[in-house]
């Protein structure tokens, strides 16, 4: 891969709980960003199988539900693991940096300003 890695910072890593999801701010297409029990995985935000968001979703353990068509998907691997999804997730590299959670989000288009 020869794109260059573009970190974004999300949020504080006090600021999502494990077991919570939050969407990467200002980024399009969006990303999704997970805390299971304390590692954090980024995963496109629109349900593959229908324009939906998975950060609305229900996570259980690194598995997540989306809400309209009840389609699951692996936010480690990215991942489709039940119908009515059939095509993977994008996955991004995250990082823990000074205690803020950061995405890598090359070849996005990012709008909002970075938080700091």
């Amino acid at each position: 891969m020869s794109e260059t890695a573009v970190w974004t910072r999300v949020c504080a890593v006090t600021e999502l709980s494990p077991g919570e999801a939050v969407r990467v701010p200002g980024v399009c297409p969006p990303i999704a960003l997970f805390n299971v029990d304390g590692a954090f995985y980024a995963v496109d935000d629109t349900c593959s199988h229908a324009e939906f968001s998975l950060s609305q979703g229900y996570l259980d353990g690194e598995t997540v539900e989306c809400d309209l068509h009840f389609a699951t998907f692996s936010v480690r691997t990215g991942a489709a693991l039940s119908a009515p999804a059939v095509t993977p997730l994008g996955t991004f590299p995250v990082r823990v940096e000074d205690d803020w959670v950061l995405v890598d989000t090359a070849g996005r288009r990012v709008t909002a300003p970075p938080r700091v």
